[in-house]
């Protein structure tokens, strides 16, 4: 429920009253005496999708556009006129809880924070991600989507692209970019100050192996939901006139955690970690962005067409300029998700074909890994197959035999790509088992340290 006090200027004080008597509106009008060029005060309740419909027909009936309006929330109202009017508007619209554009667009400038305000959440946020992912701390890490000022951006950007407030649209947007390239910098400082200061004294390969880093290096569809939800759920909150604090974190979630990744990329100089988090966090701003927009203009919320149609155009083009880039970077997430679904394949192929080849030799299978290479379409390189042999036997010939059956699996797993993939080189690794001895000593297991390898299958 909305309380609004409209200040009517003079000569529309009978057009202004005949426009809410003919609503079935209560209303109080009260004098102006202050001697400005308003002669009175129209205070009437309303229910909170009926704000925006109304507030246009009394500038119908010839109230200015920029007369002085105060919209605040009514806690209660008792009136029989009132609840025949929810009613009515429910019936109507069946969207009540639809706040007005001139409240979305107030609502949405209070959201986006103040520059240095913003600067410094932003800075400590990237921080505390960056010391979370490489201390594998899931707790610290949404501790930083916490304090991450990112909900109020966007916001900014979407509801200034469909009620047509530039100024509101351009702030969001150089919110956006700003604060994530000032995201990236800080992140890469940090990082680089761990890494040269000899705080954190591991190499590359163990900080890329982090877990909470990891899952972020090849982003895959599956990173989309997060986005695509935290871009409707922000959109739907605001619409609605309700808090969005929790969602500002799902926003955080999709965006803060990788941007630390690429800053973490950059110091360690990893340009294939800082090209797959970033393509993850470019999908993820625009997909929030996109959604947002979409999910305002079902609502129903579009440009003020006072001039014509041209302002809704501008918008719908910069609604489709964001699909058609989201579309793009989808279909890059697309092709990594299936190359990583291919090398999983193919790594499973090898263990079904290790115990293939064993079945008739001594030996049994105990594990495979894959290494790959490639930035966003990674593709299989090597892999390395563990076999336990008992004590005296001879090492089964497993690598020759093995490279030449995942010659034709490789191929056929990646047939889709544009390109030929070399199928991977093959290790076997082989480890002596102890058996258990009679006294119920348990089993050892000790490396030999002996390989088998192969090249890659012609």
């Amino acid at each position: 429920m909305r309380l609004v006090q409209v200040m009517v200027p003079a000569g529309k004080r009978a057009a202004v009253v005949e426009a809410l008597q003919a609503e079935n509106i209560d209303y109080v009008l009260t004098d102006e005496t202050s001697g400005r060029e308003y002669t009175a005060v129209v205070s009437f309740p309303l229910p909170t999708g009926a704000v925006e419909p109304i507030l246009e027909r009394l500038r119908e009936a010839g109230l200015e556009r920029d007369a002085y309006t105060v919209v605040v929330t009514a806690e209660t109202v008792v009136s029989d006129r009132f609840d025949e009017l929810v009613e009515e508007y429910e019936a109507e619209s069946g969207d009540d809880d639809r706040i007005a554009r001139e409240e979305l667009a107030s609502r949405a400038e209070q959201m986006a924070p103040e520059t240095r305000t913003f600067t410094v959440l932003a800075v400590v946020s990237a921080v505390v991600a960056t010391a979370g992912l490489l201390l594998d701390s899931p707790a610290v890490v949404v501790g930083s989507m916490v304090i991450a000022p990112l909900l109020g951006p966007a916001m900014a950007t979407a509801v200034g692209t469909v009620v047509d407030e530039q100024a509101l649209f351009r702030r969001g947007v150089g919110l956006q970019v700003g604060g994530g390239l000032l995201a990236v910098a800080a992140a890469t400082v940090f990082a680089a100050v761990l890494r040269f200061s000899g705080v954190v004294p591991v190499d590359a390969a163990t900080v890329f192996a982090t877990p909470e880093v990891a899952e972020r290096l090849t982003p895959g569809l599956l990173a989309l939901p997060i986005a695509l939800g935290a871009g409707v759920a922000g959109a739907l909150s605001l619409s609605a006139g309700v808090s969005a604090a929790l969602v500002g974190v799902m926003i955080a979630a999709a965006l803060v955690p990788p941007t630390a990744v690429v800053g973490i990329g950059v110091a360690w100089g990893r340009p294939t970690a800082v090209i797959g988090a970033g393509l993850l966090v470019v999908v993820n701003y625009l997909s929030i962005n996109a959604t947002a927009l979409g999910t305002l203009w079902y609502r129903g919320y579009r440009p003020d067409d006072r001039f014509g149609f041209e302002t809704a155009t501008g918008t719908r083009r910069r609604l489709a300029a964001v699909t058609v880039a989201l579309a793009v970077a989808t279909a890059l997430l697309g092709g990594a998700t299936l190359a990583g679904s291919q090398t999983a394949t193919v790594e499973r192929a090898a263990g079904e074909e290790t115990r293939a080849l064993l079945a008739d030799q001594p030996g049994s299978f105990v594990g495979v890994e894959t290494e790959t290479a490639g930035v966003l379409f990674r593709q299989p390189t090597r892999v390395t197959v563990t076999v336990a042999v008992p004590p005296g036997a001879p090492y089964p010939a497993v690598a020759d035999p093995l490279a030449t059956r995942l010659g034709p699996i490789t191929r056929e797993a990646f047939a889709d790509l544009p390109w030929t993939v070399s199928p991977p080189a093959v290790r076997v690794e082989f480890v002596r088992v102890e058996r258990a001895s009679a006294d119920g000593q348990t089993d050892t297991t000790a490396s030999t340290g002996a390989t088998g390898m192969s090249g890659a299958a012609a």
